[in-house]
Order: C-alpha cells, then structure tokens, then sequence
C-alpha cells in the first residue's frame, strides 16, 4: 500500500476535542501533493493520525455553506 502523504495548509476550525485529545476539525489540507481541499474528520493530538472524514472541492464546499446559510 502506497503511503498517504497530506498537509494542512490551513485550520479552519476545531469543532470539538474529545477526552483522549482528538479534535474534530475543518481544515484546508493537500492530499499527495495536490491542491488542497475542504476536510473535515478528526485528527489526535499531534496530527499525525486521522480518522475518516470528509473532503469538498472548493465548488462543493461553496454549495453546502450556500444550502446551510439559506435554512
């Protein structure tokens, strides 16, 4: 299996933590060098691990805040 290689270009938002130190958060993050995209999922505290998660391009993530901001 190839490795997975990311970056956090940027931290949006931290969501929640949970007792272990996990944090559900919205970042900006790159992917195997490509451009980066909206994720969210949780990550422990040194951001060396992940859980499963979500990711949008820039297109997706335009839709969802539009359909939240109009309910």
């Amino acid at each position: 299996m190839a490795e997975l290689k990311f970056e956090i270009v940027e931290h949006l938002i931290t969501l929640s933590e949970n007792p272990k130190g996990w944090t559900k958060e919205l970042n900006r993050v790159s992917w195997n060098d490509a451009q980066a995209k909206y994720d969210l999922r949780q990550w422990s505290p040194d951001h060396t691990k992940m859980g499963k998660g979500i990711t949008l391009t820039n297109e997706e993530f335009a839709v969802l805040l539009k359909e939240l901001s109009n309910k």
